[in-house]
C-alpha cells in the first residue's frame, strides 16, 4: 500500500510539474505578445502624432494663404481692373517664367555648382587612448555574460521614462468649413484653375517623367515641386480639377523624401550626442535611452514597411536602396554605438570618482544599456569594447569594497 501511494504521489507531482511548465510557457508567450503589442501601439501613436503635426502645418499654411488672397482681393477691388489684353499678356509672362526653370535645368545648374554644401561639424572625438584599432563591429560575449550575471542577481526592472506627446495646434472642423465655404476662397480656386492650367499641365509632365537616380535627388525634386506649387492658394483644391495629375506618384515621392530626411536628422542627432558634465548621470542616461528608443522604433518601422514601400517606389521609379539593411539602417545602428560609449564612459567616471551606495545600481544600468546597444548594433567596435572593459573593471572593483 505505501508503495502504491508513493507511486500515485509521484505521478501527481509529475503531472503538476508538467502543468506548471505549460503555465510558464503560456505566461512567457503572453508576456512576449504583450510586449509586441506595446511596441506596435507606440509605433501607431508616433505615426498619429506625426500625421497630426503635418496636417496642422498644412492647415496653418492654408489659413495664411487664404488671408493673403483676401488682402489681394481687397486691394484689387480698390484699383482699376486691367484690360483683357493686359491680363492675357501677364498670364503668358507668368507661365513663361515658370517654365523657364524646368527640373532638367535645375539638375544641370546643380551639377555646375562647384562649392559643395557645408556639412554639419563632426561630433567631438573620444579620448585618444580609446582610439585606434579596427572599426569593424563584432560580437562581444563578455557583454552578454555580465548582463546575465547582474540581471540574475538583481531582478529589478528598469523603469522606462514615458514621454508626453507634443501638444498639437487646435484647429476645429468649423474653422475649416468656414474657410472652404467663403465665396472669395472658392472664386480664387476657380480663377487659378483657369489661369494656371498650362502651368499645371507642364508640371504634370515633369512629375510623370521624373526618374531620380538616388534618394538625395528625390529630396531635391520634391522641394522643387513644392516651391512650384507654393504659388497656388490651395494645392489640393486646384490639382483635383486636373484628372491627369499623378497624385499617387507625387505622394510616394514626398513620402520617400520625408522618411529619409527624418531618419537622417535622427542619425545626425545621435552623432551629435555628447555627455554634459554639468548634468547628473541619471539625466544623461535618460537622454541617451530616449534617443535610443527613437532610433530603434524608427528602424523597426522602416523594416516593417520596407517590402511594401519598396515595391511601390519601384513602380514609380523611385530609388529604394537606402531602405535596406546594408544602407541607412546599418548607419543608424552603428551611430547608436556613440550613445553606448558616452554613457559607459560617464558611468565609469562616476563609479571611480565617488563612493556611493548607488554605485551598484548605476553599474547595473550601464551594463543594461550597453547590452541593449550591443544587441541593436550587432556588436561593438574596438572603441566600444575598450570602454566596456573599463566599465566592467570599475563596477566589479566597487562591488568588492
Amino acid at each position: 500500500m505505501p508503495k502504491e501511494e508513493d507511486e500515485e504521489l509521484a505521478m501527481e507531482i509529475n503531472y503538476l510539474k508538467k502543468e506548471l511548465e505549460i503555465s510558464l510557457q503560456k505566461s512567457n508567450f503572453l508576456e512576449n505578445e504583450n510586449q509586441e503589442l506595446r511596441q506596435e501601439l507606440g509605433r501607431l501613436k508616433s505615426q498619429i502624432q506625426s500625421l497630426k503635426a503635418h496636417n496642422n502645418e498644412r492647415k496653418s499654411i492654408l489659413w495664411k494663404k487664404f488671408h493673403s488672397s483676401m488682402d489681394v482681393a481687397v486691394a484689387g477691388a480698390d484699383s482699376r481692373p486691367p484690360s483683357p489684353a493686359a491680363a492675357a499678356g501677364e498670364k503668358r509672362e507668368t507661365t513663361k517664367s515658370q517654365k523657364q526653370s524646368s527640373w532638367g535645368d535645375v539638375k544641370e545648374n546643380q551639377r555646375m555648382m562647384v562649392a559643395p554644401a557645408l556639412a554639419p561639424p563632426p561630433p567631438p572625438p573620444l579620448p585618444t587612448k580609446l582610439l585606434g584599432g579596427s572599426k569593424a563591429v563584432r560580437r562581444v560575449p563578455e557583454v552578454l555574460e555580465l548582463y546575465r550575471t547582474l540581471t540574475k542577481r538583481d531582478a529589478q526592472k528598469e523603469n522606462k521614462a514615458t514621454h508626453g506627446g507634443v501638444p498639437t495646434v487646435a484647429f476645429t472642423k468649423n474653422m475649416i468649413g468656414e474657410i472652404e465655404n467663403r465665396s472669395a476662397y472658392l472664386s480664387a480656386i476657380k480663377s487659378e484653375v483657369e489661369t494656371h492650367g498650362e502651368f499645371v499641365n507642364w508640371l504634370i509632365k515633369e512629375v510623370e517623367a521624373a526618374a531620380p537616380r538616388d534618394i538625395s535627388e528625390v529630396e531635391r525634386f520634391v522641394k522643387w515641386v513644392d516651391v512650384k506649387l507654393g504659388s497656388l492658394v490651395d494645392e489640393r483644391a486646384v490639382l483635383k480639377h486636373f484628372p491627369r495629375w499623378p497624385e499617387a506618384k507625387a505622394d510616394a515621392l514626398r513620402e520617400a523624401a520625408f522618411s529619409y530626411r527624418d531618419l537622417k536628422r535622427l542619425e545626425n542627432e545621435v552623432c551629435m550626442f555628447r555627455d554634459n558634465a554639468k548634468e547628473e548621470v541619471n539625466v544623461v542616461l535618460k537622454r541617451a535611452q530616449a534617443l535610443q528608443d527613437r532610433v530603434e522604433q524608427s528602424v523597426s518601422n522602416l523594416e516593417k514597411t520596407r517590402e511594401f514601400n519598396s515595391k511601390k517606389y519601384q513602380r514609380f521609379q523611385i530609388p529604394s536602396q537606402w531602405m535596406f539593411d546594408s544602407a541607412l539602417p546599418a548607419q543608424m545602428k552603428l551611430s547608436s554605438l556613440r550613445l553606448g560609449k558616452e554613457c559607459m564612459l560617464r558611468i565609469t567616471r562616476e563609479i571611480r570618482s565617488i563612493e556611493t551606495p548607488q554605485a551598484e545600481n548605476l553599474f547595473l544600468q550601464g551594463v543594461r544599456f550597453a547590452y541593449r546597444v550591443h544587441q541593436f548594433a550587432g556588436g561593438f567596435d574596438s572603441e566600444a569594447t575598450v570602454v566596456f572593459e573599463e566599465l566592467k573593471k570599475a563596477g566589479l572593483s566597487s562591488q568588492r569594497k
